[in-house]
């Protein structure tokens, strides 16, 4: 075991982040984040201020020959730790490569999702228009097939993604030891693909403002059209789902860095909390497609019905603040 695993090993023996044990040795978190991923050793002072810290020998830190710590450190009191899984070189590439892959699908299901109710939204206004030969009932039956080919086609791409990444799901959920220089490579390719993350959430948000272009355009034109309104809607949510596309691009191989590193959203403390906000999570957006079927299917008022989905994106970030603020009390 080298240096790196061995600082790792001891660091987490004692529950202490990053953060903590730059503290202590009043170095930056950047110092120790270096020396756990192999980048460069601490000088003579920092390893005997490791060495009294852990309570262990200067010469167990630095040989690799000496698998544990000195036996006079040890005392019967220690609790016994088990052993964390670690995660190999190949693994972590063949994790990004996975994650960098399957973004691409996910966006495009998560567009799909988004533009599915436009057929329905044109349909049931083009079937109120004067001297319209469509009927309601057709335009409904119609635009309502349209939307589930849609969500089934959006849904098939999900679960095929979820069947490739499904053997790295514990990079999320368990905590993990990297082995050396897995660190290290994969915050040189975050930082790679940092000026591409960027780009991507800027395009992502540009395009999300300006979709309203189009809304207020059909109003300076003639809001009492329903047409012409109907159809300024659904340019609007086609640039939402663009712009999603780009987010989503942006997000999911950045977040296969942090999942890697755990930081951020995936340290220690987070993941240990993740089971019960991803169950909420659940539940919160089980019981929105609830509201909205049956407020749709009680009211048959498909094309005013939509505004649950906007007004249940704005509460969830509430609805998880709440919940992170009565989980840390």
């Amino acid at each position: 075991m080298i240096f790196a695993d061995k600082l790792i090993q001891l660091r987490k023996r004692n529950g202490w982040s990053q953060e903590e044990l730059a503290e202590q040795l009043r170095v930056t978190r950047q110092s120790v984040s270096k020396w756990e991923g192999g980048q460069s050793i601490p000088d003579l002072d920092r390893l005997l201020a490791l060495s009294q810290l852990f309570g262990v020998s200067t010469d167990y830190l630095l040989k690799d020959e000496l698998e544990q710590p000195d036996a006079e450190a040890r005392t019967q009191d220690e609790p016994r730790f088990p052993a964390l899984r670690r995660v190999s070189m190949e693994q972590a590439s063949a994790f990004l490569k996975v994650k960098g892959d399957t973004a691409r699908p996910v966006a495009y299901a998560t567009f799909l999702c988004i533009i599915s109710p436009i057929c329905l939204f044109l349909l049931a206004a083009a079937s109120e228009q004067p001297g319209s030969r469509l009927s309601e009932g057709l335009a409904m039956g119609v635009g309502l097939i349209v939307l589930l080919c849609l969500i089934a086609l959006a849904v098939a791409i999900f679960l095929t993604v979820g069947s490739r990444t499904a053997e790295f799901l514990f990079l999320e959920q368990e905590i993990f030891e990297t082995e050396y220089g897995v660190a290290g490579m994969v915050k040189e390719r975050r930082e790679q693909f940092k000026p591409r993350h960027t780009r991507y959430n800027v395009l992502g948000a540009c395009l999300c403002i300006l979709s309203l272009v189009p809304l207020f355009g059909g109003m300076m034109v003639d809001e009492n059209n329903d047409m012409l309104m109907m159809a300024m809607f659904s340019v609007t949510l086609f640039l939402v789902g663009i712009g999603v596309i780009f987010f989503i691009r942006a997000g999911i191989p950045w977040e296969s860095f942090d999942k890697l590193l755990q930081e951020n959203d995936y340290t220690r403390q987070r993941k240990a909390r993740h089971k019960v906000a991803r169950t909420i999570g659940i539940v919160y957006w089980l019981a929105a497609t609830a509201i909205f079927l049956a407020a749709s299917f009680y009211s048959m008022d498909w094309e005013h019905s939509w505004i649950v989905w906007p007004i249940a994106g704005v509460l969830f970030p509430a609805v998880m603040a709440v919940y992170h603020t009565f989980d840390q009390k």
